[in-house]
């Protein structure tokens, strides 16, 4: 894949906007026509036109286009949030006594939808250990339209086999789809191993700088020319033409933050697990992974995301780790320039709310554009707490 021309070049025509090397950010709402013809034949065929920037912004048409790319499908929409795109993606294959199943440990708002939202309007869903294909295939009912996955998930890494998954979704004529939020397109393509559609939490890696929230859906034209007049244009969650000439700007650097990222948390994670304080390190590409071989099979590469079981479950202990800390952000997300943890501690506690089911000594790591060096001598010192 040519992935300098597709970031630096395709769905760019730089004659149309006085050949500037960046693209101009169409920040109109509105499209005006020279002819009833003219208007007539774009609202026809509004994503293929621009008479709306709630339907197809120049700018964001830009974005679009080399996702999509990106991913190997055929088209692509951008959404204003990652949670807003699996929503809309899930919401559009699926009708009132219709059945999913998705992976158990999937993303904490993919699980309030499943399991909150869509049961207000009569969709259900099982939950499955994906790495079970057999339970996978036996939780598929009559009424199943849906196969969701997530891999590797965002919080114990696991990986689905997915050829494998696809097969089972064809052979029972359900859709599949994908969050692919833990890899970016640039290490994982799971289109190419047969999934239907795929998802993204843009805000992650495809973005890159924390300053922008978005969500991606890549598949095939017919599924996006479906989705776009109903879910897509009705419940209008989409991205502003700033943010998506943000995402763009921040796109060029993918595949040297996708690097720096990946090379960087593989040392990170080979100094946690020869710490005696280390129970486990969850990384699909660290040798200790139970998936390891799957992972380096499907996975060209990881980006910086992992996790840790630290010997404790002293709350005392793990609140004092934390708090020793001082290159790493105590924070949600990742795919940032920064590096950042989220300890399961904080979520102990928390009024109104039931504790997590993650142990106190669980943490999840992100390793950003540091140089490792410094964040494992900043982890070294932390540890000393530990004992």
């Amino acid at each position: 894949m040519d992935y300098s021309y597709i970031l630096n070049h395709l769905g760019e025509d730089r004659d149309k906007y006085f050949n500037a090397v960046s693209p101009p950010i169409v920040q109109t709402s509105n499209f005006a026509f020279k002819s009833l013809d003219a208007f007539r034949t774009s609202m026809g065929d509004e994503l293929a036109s621009h008479m709306y920037t709630r339907g197809n912004n120049p700018t964001v048409q830009i974005l679009r286009k080399k996702l999509a790319a990106l991913e190997a499908a055929e088209d692509c929409l951008i959404f204003s949030s990652g949670s807003g795109a699996i929503a809309n993606a899930i919401i559009s294959q699926v009708n009132q006594g219709d059945h999913i199943v998705c992976v158990k440990s999937a993303y904490s708002w993919t699980n309030k939808l499943l399991k909150e939202f869509l049961p207000r309007f009569g969709v259900t869903t099982s939950f499955v250990d994906g790495r079970d294909l057999k339970a996978m295939e036996a939780a598929i009912q009559k009424n199943t339209k849906v196969l969701f996955l997530e891999s590797p998930t965002s919080m114990h890494m696991e990986l689905q086999d997915l050829p494998a998954c696809a097969e089972i979704a064809k052979r029972h004529g359900l859709i599949s789809i994908i969050d692919n939020s833990y890899t970016s397109p640039y290490y994982q393509r799971p289109i190419e191993s047969g999934i239907d559609i795929v998802t993204h939490s843009g805000t992650k890696y495809i973005n890159g700088h924390s300053d922008i929230v978005c969500g991606v859906v890549c598949a095939s034209h017919k599924i996006i020319s479906e989705i776009f007049p109903k879910e897509y244009m009705t419940l209008g969650g989409v991205i502003a033409p700033h943010d998506a000439s943000q995402v763009l700007r921040g796109l060029r650097t993918l595949p040297l933050r996708m690097k720096q990222s990946d090379a960087s948390a593989h040392t990170v994670c080979n100094f946690l697990a020869e710490h005696p304080a280390v129970e486990a390190v969850y990384f699909p590409h660290h040798p200790s992974f139970a998936q390891y071989e799957l992972a380096k099979k499907q996975m060209s590469g990881c980006g910086g995301l992992f996790a840790v079981q630290f010997k404790t479950e002293s709350k005392e202990k793990m609140e004092a780790f934390f708090n020793a800390l001082t290159r790493f952000l105590l924070a949600v997300s990742w795919g940032g320039h920064e590096s950042l943890i989220l300890p399961a501690v904080a979520l102990y506690g928390i009024p109104g709310r039931d504790n997590p089911d993650m142990p106190i000594g669980f943490a999840r790591i992100y390793i950003g554009l540091e140089e490792p060096e410094v964040l494992v001598e900043d982890l070294r010192q932390a540890l000393e707490v530990l004992g």
